[in-house]
């Protein structure tokens, strides 16, 4: 295997997320502050190991497998977590792991046909606002002024609106290999 710096991050990403629970059951602001630090920095690599990958021409199949792994590990923890204490409504976050497992099959199957179906604007955005609420959330507490436990339920409402639109745009796109006669 090749260790890419992007590979580094992504396994680094991986890492973190039992750092993340761990955090996350640490009492009051200090755990607080901490899960969202960790989640933070982790999400940051996301971005950064595919940002770095592209620009240096280092995109890897091992990148190419771990990256979307990692990605959906550290959501849904987090939103299990979240759901745990009760920060989140259940439903919020079945939507989006199941969207998540649905995807990531489709993309599987797909990759079996030789079709690839990349990642789209939507998606991105889904992960951004996804990302951005998840920090909300784990923050929890009021700071300047601002309810980021209500911003962050907002942004997660959004999300889950974004992941049933970009779920549905993969799947219309895939529809035509889905329904092909084999």
């Amino acid at each position: 295997m090749n260790w890419t710096i992007s590979n580094q991050l992504t396994i680094a990403r991986v890492l973190l997320i039992p750092l993340l629970a761990g955090c996350f059951y640490i009492p009051n602001t200090m755990g607080y502050i901490l899960a969202t630090s960790v989640f933070a920095i982790a999400s940051i690599t996301d971005w950064l190991d595919g940002y770095l990958a592209r620009t240096r021409n280092e995109v890897t199949a091992f990148g190419r497998f771990l990256d979307p792994v990692a990605d959906k590990l550290l959501v849904a923890t987090a939103l299990v977590l979240l759901v745990e204490d009760e920060r989140v409504p259940a439903l919020l976050a079945a939507i989006i792991i199941g969207r998540e497992i649905t995807i990531s099959a489709l993309r599987e199957w797909l990759a079996e046909q030789s079709t690839v179906v990349h990642v789209s604007f939507l998606g991105k955005a889904k992960t951004a606002v996804q990302m951005g609420a998840i920090v909300a959330l784990l923050i929890h507490l009021p700071l300047g002024g601002v309810d980021f436990h209500l911003v962050g339920l907002i942004l997660l409402w959004v999300a889950a609106g974004l992941t049933l639109w970009s779920g549905y745009d993969y799947i219309r796109n895939a529809w035509p290999s889905l329904t092909a006669k084999q």
